[in-house]
C-alpha cells in the first residue's frame, strides 16, 4: 500500500493561522464582530473584562466624540469606539505588521454593510513622534503603551504641551499595577480606578 500523502492544505493553514488571534467587539454596529490580531512582541489587547468595564465608564461620552488610539496595538479600544459612533477615530501603531492588519481590520469593517460613512485613520508612525507633529485636538485619548519604558508619562506630557485635548476631554490610561511613582498633569481629574492582575487602569478628565 502506498504510504499516505501528507495533507498540505491543512498543514499550510494550520501555519499560517498559528500566530493569529482575535479581539471582539462589544457593542455599537459591529457587535460580536470578530478581527484578526498579528502576534507580536509586547503586544497586549486589553482583555474583554477590562474593556467592558471601561466602556460601561464612557457610556454617554464616545458618541460623537473624536478619539485618539495611541500605542494602539490589536485596536481593540479604538474599533471599540468606532463601533459605538465616535465621530473620527486616529490609530497610532509603529509597528510594521500590526500596523498592517489594523489597516486591513479597517477595510474590512469599512467593506461590510457599505460603512463608508466611518471617519477613521490608522498611522504607522512612533506615537511620541505622531504626538508631536498633530494640530488635532481630541475629546477622548487611550493610552495603553508597553509596559515598563516610561511611555505613559511621556504620552500625558506630549498631550498637555501640545494642546492636543479638547476642553473636557477624557484620558484612558493603562499601566503596569506596580508603577507607584508616576506624574499626572494636576488640572486632570480622576474618575475611576481599577486594577486587574498585573494591569492598573485609570480614567481621568481634563478640568
Amino acid at each position: 500500500m502506498p504510504a499516505r500523502r501528507p495533507n498540505r492544505s491543512h498543514a499550510h493553514k494550520t501555519t499560517q493561522h498559528k500566530n493569529t488571534g482575535f479581539i471582539r467587539i462589544i457593542s455599537g454596529r459591529f457587535k460580536g464582530k470578530k478581527l484578526p490580531v498579528q502576534d507580536s512582541q509586547g503586544l497586549r489587547p486589553t482583555t474583554n473584562r477590562v474593556k467592558e468595564t471601561l466602556f460601561n465608564w464612557l457610556m454617554f461620552n464616545v458618541n460623537g466624540a473624536k478619539v485618539l488610539d495611541c500605542f494602539a496595538g490589536s485596536g481593540s479600544l479604538g474599533f471599540e469606539a468606532l463601533s459605538r459612533e465616535a465621530a473620527s477615530v486616529t490609530l497610532v501603531e509603529k509597528t510594521p505588521q500590526v500596523a498592517k492588519q489594523l489597516k486591513q481590520n479597517l477595510q474590512q469593517i469599512t467593506q461590510s454593510q457599505h460603512n463608508t460613512d466611518l471617519q477613521a485613520e490608522v498611522i504607522e508612525q512612533d506615537c511620541l513622534t505622531f504626538l508631536n507633529q498633530c494640530q488635532n485636538q481630541f475629546d477622548l485619548v487611550f493610552i495603553d503603551p508597553p509596559f515598563r519604558l516610561g511611555l505613559a508619562e511621556k504620552t500625558c506630557q506630549l498631550l498637555i504641551q501640545n494642546h492636543l485635548l479638547s476642553s473636557d476631554a477624557l484620558i484612558y490610561v493603562e499601566t503596569e499595577s506596580e508603577l507607584k511613582d508616576i506624574f499626572w498633569p494636576a488640572n486632570w481629574q480622576i474618575l475611576k480606578e481599577k486594577t486587574a492582575g498585573q494591569v492598573c487602569y485609570r480614567l481621568f478628565q481634563v478640568s
